[in-house]
């Protein structure tokens, strides 16, 4: 069995194919989006979208208590140790208004998708690219297969070449990028979703402390 896994190493093969993945997703995707990808792998394993929730949640009760008790200038001394919530926090401290506040909020959600989005579709670049570089190396093993038939020696590397290839292609697509994917979009959906909730509730927060302030300057004109 070590023997048989030993003789489907070809490094090769492999790294013809990495580099050719590779190329067709820098080609694709761009050198920024490239470093993105790669740098969500590791969150693709610690990252716990439903602990982040329920964190978002219990910060949200103490900036509402904050908001009644102090007003929106203070809501930014609620400490998290989530990034998002905390710039969130800041933001609404600081904010001349709900329509700034939504403003900002908009813009985050957006860009922050936009990133995710880019960081997804370089693997999915990669799976699709995979088995068609794969399939290439195939029929370049082929046509060397074809091109030796006066030669039984050289049978044999090009119809390695012609089943590495494809092997390789299949596990790239399908063992690697396609499941990365598919990781990274579930994680970006329930991430955005709880951020989308926190926000619509510190919007609330803002619209309803803004109202007093509203009624008082209404009381000074007339």
């Amino acid at each position: 069995m070590i023997a048989i896994l030993a003789q489907l190493f070809d490094p090769l093969t492999l790294v013809v194919m990495i580099a050719g993945v590779g190329a067709v997703a820098l080609f694709q995707n761009g050198l920024s989006a490239i470093g993105r990808a790669f740098a969500a792998l590791p969150p693709l394993f610690r990252a716990d979208p439903d602990k982040d929730q329920a964190t978002a949640r219990a910060a949200m009760l103490k900036i509402d208590q904050v908001a009644q008790l102090r007003g929106l200038a203070c809501t930014d001394r609620v400490k998290t140790a989530n990034p998002f919530l905390a710039e969130a926090a800041r933001r609404l401290a600081n904010s001349d208004g709900a329509e700034q506040f939504e403003n900002w909020a908009a813009q985050a959600l957006a860009d922050r998708s936009r990133r995710h989005a880019g960081a997804r579709n370089v693997w999915l670049s990669i799976a699709d690219a995979a088995p068609a570089l794969g399939m290439a190396g195939t029929i370049l093993g082929l046509v060397g297969m074809f091109a030796a038939m006066d030669d039984p020696a050289a049978l044999g590397p090009s119809m390695a070449l012609a089943l590495l290839t494809t092997l390789y292609g299949v596990v790239i697509a399908n063992m690697i990028a396609a499941p990365v994917a598919s990781r990274l979009a579930d994680l970006s959906e329930r991430e955005i979703a709880w951020q989308k909730e926190a926000v619509g509730r510190m919007l609330a927060i803002a619209r309803r402390e803004n109202v007093p302030t509203r009624r008082a300057s209404i009381r000074e004109v007339a």
